[in-house]
């Protein structure tokens, strides 16, 4: 199995209740806490191929700071992909990757088909 990687925020229960179903299941993710660290815009281009989404389907529309740069309607993808490499607030979480494989953990157990 390659290794696994979730970009993970502590202070969120659906990430806490991810990582904890990757330990049930025996798998030690490598934890990046990208609150921190957060992926430069190549890694974030990558995540989102992994994952099959758009830029736009990977922020938190709810934070403050998306009304607050006005990124609503935005369709620019190297816009909104500086957005968050600048505010990672904005990345939805959690998201666990496996090879070329990617899924963010809403529900949890979503991330179990890449596994």
């Amino acid at each position: 199995m390659s290794q696994v990687t979730i970009y993970h925020n502590p202070r969120c229960s659906k990430s806490r209740q991810t990582l904890e179903l990757l330990k049930d299941n025996n798998v030690e993710p490598e934890i990046v806490e990208y609150l921190k660290t957060p992926p430069n815009a190549t890694e974030l281009k990558d995540i989102l191929g992994k994952l099959n989404l758009s830029a736009d389907q990977l922020m938190r529309k709810k934070e403050n700071i998306y009304k607050e740069l006005g990124l609503a309607g935005t369709s620019n993808e190297d816009e909104l992909i500086t957005a968050m490499v600048n505010n990672p607030k904005l990345i939805e979480r959690p998201i666990v990757i496996q090879g070329n494989k990617a899924a963010i953990g809403r529900p949890p157990e979503a991330v179990l088909d890449i596994l």
